[in-house]
């Protein structure tokens, strides 16, 4: 039963404001089919003059054709009239059902605290609500509750039937790169240009192993993506784009290259949804994950095992603290292999001095906890030619048939760029015949067609020329099919491996990736107070070797050997040899300086007899014309045990009280509180936390007056 028209709810000041009708159809669809449901919702302007209001203070707002009312994003229409309403300028409210203003229970209750507010009546096509009256509220919240409950029900109704189709693989939405659609589904695509560019994108990436490597050899070689437009007029047209990052590796994660179905791989996290954004939020699924995966369903490009393999490697690829990471072009071979043997974390690779020279540090606690660095290899190419020694002698066996696969490699990539260059001339070709086939079945006298037809075929010209040029430049930089004598020299060249890894040809990420081959991880050990380093390698399969290898230190008395040079060094001192035979017969007995990137020579043996004390005459510092508490450098850093080159530093740095006698010499002042100042200083770790220690340290104490 409708209410009168002249209902008591009605007071003047509604008529004093406007009457708002509020048209909404929820898709384009509906507003092109039920036309009639629109025009009952515009008539409702009838009822607002049967109510009062004069025909001129009528408004219709019907910026939301359209658009659905589940939410109030992308509703400006809605947005505006909360706007008049909050403005105090609308008496009524008219909708030809509640549904029509808001699907969702937030957006319903809002309007209705701003039309209790401000005094607003709400009608549809039967009656008439004041949001101020109990009962009326009470009644529009349950509208509220039931309209939201509908489109619920809807939504999971046809949620249901979409995900019951799907279960059975039978739902298909627009065809990825290399398929069409097909009545049963989706299909190969028959042009074999497509096909042989896709097969290409999945052979590269098993050689050039990175998405940014295949990337780089698509551009370098000019191979265009294939790409059939989804809509618009073209539609199902094919077009040939530049390739790019994302488009390779959504074709890399697709599943239905290998013959799988999937459904439910990109669900939508409201949470991560932005306001205006209505595609943000989305999260990708592995297949595994999603709520269908039907393998064997489609036509398949690789199988499923090669696919499986390229996502395990797109994984490693990432940059993670439990991956490798993809390989660099640093010269260290086990970057992303080597692990901490004391904390288990992976160590950093570093290039502090030459870029040829690695260094590992395990500084993973240093950067994310504040502690100090764990450990360190400051000279990493010891470890790097231990690991490659290993690594060719596990690949020797197989010389052979890594020289047979260089040449098949070599040719099948010949043939795979040949052919996508036949491919494309063939189009070409084609795009030629067709433009002069359409230019000569018109007909002469029609010249406003004619001249369009015969522009086109000399555009199509001059790309088969400019195809025809491309192809005769890369025929001439090209690999060139393997004559008798290259396949000769890659074979005598698998005999002597060490030659091949460390030829100018053999990049650092191709020797990165033959050690990730073959190895898992390398657990690295280093003995803080000797040269000794423990090594194990983890082959692939759950085999582990265990080497020792000798690091280079910074100081002699760091060496396991010292006490046994020492012992030598007394003997040969005692027996009155020159400093250079010294050095030489060191060098034959196999003793090393601690460095061990030379050899003993002349030089050093002197400077170690004078920190020993060994030699013959009175060395310089001589306590002979010096103070109380004065000492030479050489005499301060006996003192306190440590190299002079460390104290020749504090004089430079002036950490020291330092003067000069009357030949010009230094003499160093130190009391017992100063050489307690020093031991510390020379034994505090140079790390954050003792900063403000260290800053007190430099600073030499008070020296008395002389």
């Amino acid at each position: 039963m409708s209410e009168p028209l002249q209902s008591p709810k009605l007071r003047p000041w509604h008529l004093d404001r406007v009457a708002v009708v509020y048209v909404r159809q929820s898709t384009p669809q509906q507003v092109t089919d039920h036309k009639e449901s629109t025009a009952r919702q515009y008539a409702l302007a009838g009822r607002a003059v049967a109510l009062g209001w004069a025909r001129d203070r009528v408004t219709t707002i019907d910026d939301d054709l359209g658009r659905s009312g589940q939410s109030i994003e992308g509703r400006p229409g809605f947005q505006r009239l909360l706007a008049e309403v909050a403005l105090d300028r609308v008496g009524l409210i008219l909708g030809l059902e509640m549904s029509r203003l808001a699907r969702s229970c937030k957006d319903w209750h809002h309007l209705l605290e701003l039309c209790g507010r401000y005094r607003v009546l709400l009608a549809d096509s039967d009656w008439l609500y004041d949001p101020t009256e109990h009962s009326d509220r009470l009644l529009l919240g349950l509208h509220g509750v039931m309209n939201e409950a509908e489109i619920h029900v809807l939504k999971q109704r046809m949620y249901q039937g979409t995900l019951n189709k799907a279960r059975r693989g039978e739902l298909f939405g627009t065809p990825p790169i290399g398929y069409v659609r097909a009545p049963g589904g989706w299909a190969i695509d028959p042009d074999e240009q497509v096909q042989a560019a896709v097969r290409l994108v999945f052979d590269q990436f098993d050689r050039q192993g990175t998405v940014h490597g295949l990337l780089r050899y698509l551009v370098h070689h000019q191979v265009r993506v294939p790409v059939r437009l989804a809509g618009g007029p073209g539609k199902g047209q094919l077009e040939w784009r530049r390739p790019n990052r994302v488009t390779l590796q959504g074709l890399l994660r697709h599943p239905s290259y290998a013959g799988a179905y999937r459904y439910g791989h990109r669900p939508v996290d409201l949470r991560k949804r932005q306001p205006g954004r209505p595609t943000t939020g989305k999260q990708i699924r592995r297949p595994e994950d999603c709520l269908v995966l039907i393998r064997d369903r489609v036509p398949a490009y690789i199988t499923w095992d090669r696919f499986e393999a390229n996502q395990g490697r797109l994984s490693a690829n990432r940059s993670l603290p439990t991956t490798a990471g993809a390989p660099r072009n640093g010269a260290a071979i086990l970057s992303g292999l080597v692990r901490c043997g004391r904390c288990g974390r992976r160590m950093v690779v570093r290039y502090p001095g030459p870029a040829d020279r690695p260094s590992y540090t395990c500084n993973r606690g240093a950067a994310t906890y504040g502690e100090p660095i764990c450990q360190g290899l400051s000279h990493g190419t010891a470890l790097d030619e231990l690991v490659a020694r290993q690594l060719l002698a596990a690949v020797e066996p197989a010389a052979l048939a890594a020289s047979l696969a260089a040449v098949a490699g070599v040719e099948r990539e010949r043939r795979e760029l040949t052919r996508q260059w036949e491919l494309r001339r063939e189009r070409a070709a084609y795009e030629v015949g067709r433009a002069a086939r359409q230019y000569q079945a018109c007909e002469p006298e029609n010249r406003l067609v004619a001249r369009e037809l015969e522009r086109r075929w000399e555009e199509a010209l001059k790309a088969q020329r400019l195809l025809d040029d491309e192809y005769g430049r890369w025929q001439r930089t090209a690999p060139t099919k393997l004559s008798d004598t290259a396949v000769s020299s890659i074979r005598a060249l698998a005999a002597d491996l060490p030659a091949v890894w460390a030829a100018p040809t053999t990049t650092p990420a191709d020797r990165q990736r033959i050690a990730r081959l073959l190895l898992e991880r390398v657990v690295v050990t280093v003995d803080r107070a000797s040269e000794r380093v423990d090594v194990a390698l983890h082959w692939v399969g759950g085999d582990v070797r265990s080497h020792t290898l000798a690091r280079p230190v910074r100081r002699y008395d760091q060496h396991s050997e010292y006490p046994r040079l020492t012992a030598r060094l007394r003997v040969l001192c005692g027996q009155r040899r020159a400093a250079a035979a010294i050095a030489a017969h060191l060098n034959a007995e196999g003793f090393h300086p601690p460095k061990r990137t030379t050899r003993f020579t002349r030089a050093m043996v002197l400077r170690l007899i004078g920190q020993l004390g060994l030699g013959c005459r009175e060395p310089h510092g001589s306590a002979t014309g010096l103070g109380p508490n004065e000492y030479r450098p050489a005499g301060l850093a006996e003192r306190l045990a440590i190299h002079r080159d460390t104290v020749r530093r504090w004089i430079r740095v002036g950490w020291v009280h330092v003067r000069r006698d009357g030949d010009g010499h230094h003499v160093i002042w130190a009391d017992a509180g100063e050489l307690r100042r020093l031991r510390e200083l020379r034994q505090l770790p140079r790390d954050w936390a003792n900063r403000a220690r260290l800053a007190q340290l430099i600073k030499p104490g008070p020296r008395p007056a002389r």
